[in-house]
């Protein structure tokens, strides 16, 4: 990439997402610095999809305050939704089954070119606009540790071909073309075996190392908790008033809240 990203620090505070079926979560704190790895665990349905998607200026909160790269939320989301990714959430921003890895990743790389580019970079002649592009993937897929050479049949492979690690590494190339401040992956430990759950934090932890904040999802924190920021997310307590009955699901939360605040 063109510059080494710069991580956000994230901040918050008695913070919290509401939808129409209760709290998704609440009374979240968070202090990590730049270049930080924040886990965040809980069990299914504790709203931590929900959590990444408010962090990350893609859901409003309804309690607390939260800051990401020094910009408040609520009152700067789209701001903050410019400086941050997302890899791997399911009806967010998940892969195409039916695409190959090439599609997917020139896809990715023309609205970087086309959206994420500055006016002097819109006006350089095509081929130096096509060699960043290049630049751009080649050093995305090198940070997300995806040979495409090893695949079976290169950047023609389907995704539904690929394996769950093979696949969750593409969704971080993708997401860092964009050279986000903030990463934020879903799902990171989902139907992983030890070894692949183990090369999946090593990944977050190098990505985290080189300067970029990483808040990634999961059900169990990494094995070596060392430099690790973690955040646990817990159901609402059986007698509180306002909580779902059956204690909310995180997709089907962050659906709610989607369809409240608008996907961006």
């Amino acid at each position: 990439m063109d510059s080494t990203p710069h991580g956000a620090a994230v901040t918050a505070a008695g913070f919290g997402v509401k939808g129409p079926r209760g709290w998704a979560f609440r009374d979240i704190d968070v202090t990590a610095g730049p270049g930080a790895l924040i886990a965040v665990q809980g069990p299914s349905g504790s709203g931590r999809t929900c959590l990444l998607l408010a962090l990350t200026g893609r859901m409003k909160p309804a309690a607390g305050t939260a800051e990401v790269g020094g910009l408040p939320l609520p009152r700067r989301m789209a701001a903050v939704r410019s400086r941050t990714a997302l890899a791997h959430v399911p009806g967010v921003a998940e892969l195409d089954p039916a695409l190959t890895v090439g599609e997917h990743l020139r896809e990715r790389a023309l609205l970087q070119g086309r959206f994420g580019a500055s006016l002097g970079a819109l006006l350089r002649p095509r081929r130096e606009r096509r060699a960043r592009a290049r630049a751009l993937v080649d050093d995305a897929l090198t940070a997300a540790g995806l040979d495409v050479a090893t695949l079976p049949k290169g950047v023609r492979t389907a995704v539904r071909d690929l394996e769950r690690l093979e696949a969750l590494r593409l969704s971080v190339a993708l997401a860092l073309i964009g050279g986000p401040g903030l990463l934020a992956v879903d799902d990171t430990d989902l139907k992983l075996s030890d070894q692949e759950r183990a090369a999946a934090w090593a990944l977050l932890r190098s990505l985290a190392a080189a300067g970029t904040t990483v808040l990634a999802v999961c059900s169990e924190p990494p094995a070596d908790p060392s430099g690790v920021v973690l955040v646990r997310t817990g159901r609402p307590a059986p007698h509180a008033a306002d909580a779902p009955e059956d204690g909310g699901h995180d997709e089907e939360g962050a659906a709610d809240a989607l369809a409240e605040t608008g996907r961006a």
